[in-house]
C-alpha cells in the first residue's frame, strides 16, 4: 500500500465511523432524560462509560499490539453495534440505572478497541510506507473528515428524532455500524506491523506493560502531557454533552431536537474549522506545547463565560470557540506522543494515555452532573473551567520536559516539539 492509499482508508475510517457513532451524539443526554434518569444519573451513566473505558483500555491496546490493529477494530465495531442495540432496548424499556451503567461501560470497551488501535494503524502505515509529510497535518485531516461526518450525523439525528422519536436515531447508528464493520473488513490491512508470536497471555501482557510504563508514565515529556489530559477529558466530554440541555433550557424549548442536533453539528463544524487551522496555529508558535499551553488557557476562559451568559446565542458562539480550540490542539497533541512512542507499543501506550483521560472522566463527568442537579448547568460550567485550568502546570512541565530532551526521531515523523 501506498502512504496515500494508508491515509485515504484512514480517513474513510473515520469518517465512516464518526457518522455511525454521532448520529446520537447531538440527543444523547436528552435520550437519557427521557429513558426516567435524572440529571446526576445522566452523567453517572456517562461516567460508566469512562469506567468501561478506563478498564478496558490496556487490554484492547494489547489486542491491538499482539493480534492485530485490523483485529481490534473489527472487535470494536461489532462491540458498539450491539451495545447500541442494547441502549435502545433499556430505553424502550425505562430500564434501571443500574442496567444503563452496565450497558454504558460495554460502550465504552467498544470504543477501547477503536481508540489506540486505529492511530498505530494510520502512524505504523505511513512510516513502512515512507510518507514524507508533517504528522500533525495527517491527523488534521482525519479531524477534519471526522468533523464533516459528525455535522452531518449529529444534525440528522437531531431532525430524525424531532420527525420520529428518540430512537429512531439509535437504528440508524447500528446500521451505520454494520456498515462500518463491512468498510473495515474489506479495506483495513496491517501494514508496517508484524503480530508477535503468542507464549502466553499473561507473559505478553506483563511485557507489554513494561514498555508501555518505559515509553509512557516513565518518560518525562510524556508523562506530564498524559497526566494534563486527566483534566481535558471529563471536561471536554462534559462540555458537550451538557450543551444540549443547558442550550435548550436558554432557548427556552426543552423538547426541540433539532435544536439539540445543530447545536452538535455546530461542534462538529467548529471541529472542522480547529482541524483546518491545525498547522497554520503550529507555525505560529516555535514549540507545540506553547499552542497546547495558550489554547488550553483560552478553552477555560470560554468555559467561565459560558457559565456566566444569559443569552442562547451567546451560548452558542462561545461553544464554538470552545470547540475549535478543543479540536486545533488534538492533532498537535497526537503528534507530539507519536514522535516518542515505538511501533511495537504504540497501541498500548495509546492506549495507557486514553485509560488516563478515562479515569480523570469518571470522576469528573458525575461530579459535575451532580453539580448541574444542585445548581444548574451555567454553575457547572463554572466549576468545569476551574478542573481545566489544573492541567495548565502539566502542560508547563512538558514544555520543560521537551526542551531538555530531543524527541526521539520516529523516521520521516519527527516534529519539533
Amino acid at each position: 500500500m501506498s502512504p496515500e492509499r494508508i491515509l485515504r482508508t484512514y480517513i474513510t475510517l473515520t469518517a465512516v465511523a464518526t457518522g455511525a457513532s454521532s448520529m446520537i451524539w447531538g440527543i444523547n443526554t436528552l435520550f437519557l432524560l427521557d429513558a426516567g434518569l435524572s440529571i446526576g444519573e445522566t452523567f453517572a451513566a456517562n461516567a460508566f462509560f469512562t469506567v468501561g473505558m478506563m478498564l478496558f483500555e490496556v487490554p484492547t491496546g494489547v489486542v491491538a499490539d499482539t493480534v492485530g490493529r485490523r483485529a481490534s477494530y473489527l472487535l470494536g465495531a461489532a462491540t458498539l453495534f450491539g451495545s447500541t442495540l442494547l441502549y435502545l432496548f433499556l430505553w424502550q424499556h425505562h430500564a434501571p440505572f443500574v442496567a444503563w451503567a452496565g450497558a454504558s461501560a460495554l460502550l465504552g470497551l467498544g470504543f477501547t478497541f477503536f481508540s489506540g488501535a486505529t492511530e498505530a494503524w494510520l502512524v505504523d502505515g505511513l512510516n513502512a510506507t515512507g510518507y514524507d509529510g508533517e504528522l500533525d497535518a495527517a491527523f488534521a485531516k482525519g479531524q477534519i473528515a471526522s468533523g464533516v461526518a459528525m455535522l452531518v450525523g449529529s444534525i440528522s439525528g437531531g431532525f430524525l428524532a424531532q420527525w420520529t422519536n428518540l430512537g429512531v436515531p439509535y437504528v440508524v447508528r447500528a446500521v451505520l455500524l454494520a456498515v462500518t464493520f463491512v468498510v473495515a473488513w474489506w479495506s483495513m490491512r496491517d501494514v508496517g506491523f508484524t503480530p508477535k508470536p503468542r507464549v502466553s497471555v499473561a507473559g505478553e501482557m506483563r511485557g507489554i506493560l513494561k514498555a508501555s510504563l518505559t515509553h509512557g508514565l516513565l518518560n518525562p515529556p510524556v508523562r506530564w502531557l498524559m497526566l494534563a489530559g486527566l483534566f481535558g477529558a471529563g471536561v471536554g466530554v462534559y462540555g458537550f454533552y451538557a450543551a444540549q440541555p443547558y442550550l435548550l433550557q436558554l432557548y427556552g424549548n426543552p423538547n426541540s431536537y433539532a435544536v439539540a442536533g445543530l447545536s452538535a453539528g455546530l461542534v462538529a463544524g467548529a471541529q472542522i474549522v480547529g482541524g483546518a487551522s491545525a498547522a497554520y496555529l503550529a507555525r505560529l508558535f516555535r514549540r507545540r506545547t506553547t499552542l497546547l499551553l495558550v489554547a488550553t488557557g483560552v478553552i477555560v476562559v470560554t468555559l467561565v463565560l459560558i457559565g456566566l451568559v444569559p443569552g442562547f446565542w451567546m451560548a452558542l458562539v462561545l461553544l464554538s470557540v470552545w470547540a475549535i480550540m478543543f479540536a486545533a490542539i488534538g492533532p498537535v497533541r497526537q503528534a507530539l506522543l507519536n514522535s516518542q512512542i515505538p511501533s511495537a507499543q504504540r497501541a498500548t501506550v495509546l492506549s495507557s494515555d486514553n485509560l488516563l483521560a478515562s479515569g480523570g472522566g469518571a470522576v469528573i463527568q458525575p461530579t459535575l452532573g451532580r453539580s448541574a442537579d444542585v445548581w444548574g448547568y451555567g454553575s457547572a460550567y463554572l466549576i468545569s473551567a476551574v478542573i481545566q485550568l489544573l492541567a495548565i502546570p502539566f502542560l508547563l512541565l512538558a514544555g520543560r520536559s521537551w526542551a531538555r530532551t530531543s524527541p526521539k526521531p520516529l523516521e520521516s515523523l519527527s516534529l519539533p516539539a
